[in-house]
């Protein structure tokens, strides 16, 4: 029984390291969220953290500053959306058929 217990210690020591560096990986890669037909563009991490927006110059009225606070709200609240569902995606091979609660 010792053996058994030892190979699925390696197994999970494995695993893990496996799943640190998708992690890794994934945390590096960018998405982006847009919003008014791309008049505002959110970059993303796998963190998630905004790493960039571009603003297109004929959104920007002074007149109309809540019509760009919500684009640029929409832009970077679709690209969280897609951040996590990237981690998500990247994790799900290491989730898959395992039933721990919180995963």
């Amino acid at each position: 029984m010792g053996m058994n217990m030892n190979k699925m210690m390696k197994q999970v020591k494995k695993m893990q390291k496996e799943m640190a560096r998708v992690q890794e990986e994934t945390v590096v890669k960018t998405v982006e969220g847009t919003a008014g037909g791309g008049a505002v563009t959110v970059t993303v991490n796998g963190k998630p953290e905004v790493v960039a927006v571009k603003i297109e110059p004929e959104v920007v009225d002074p007149d109309d500053v809540e019509m760009l606070q919500d684009l640029i709200m929409a832009a970077t609240n679709e690209a969280i959306r897609q951040s996590q569902d990237m981690m998500s995606k990247a994790m799900a091979r290491f989730t898959t058929g395992l039933n721990i609660p919180g995963f």
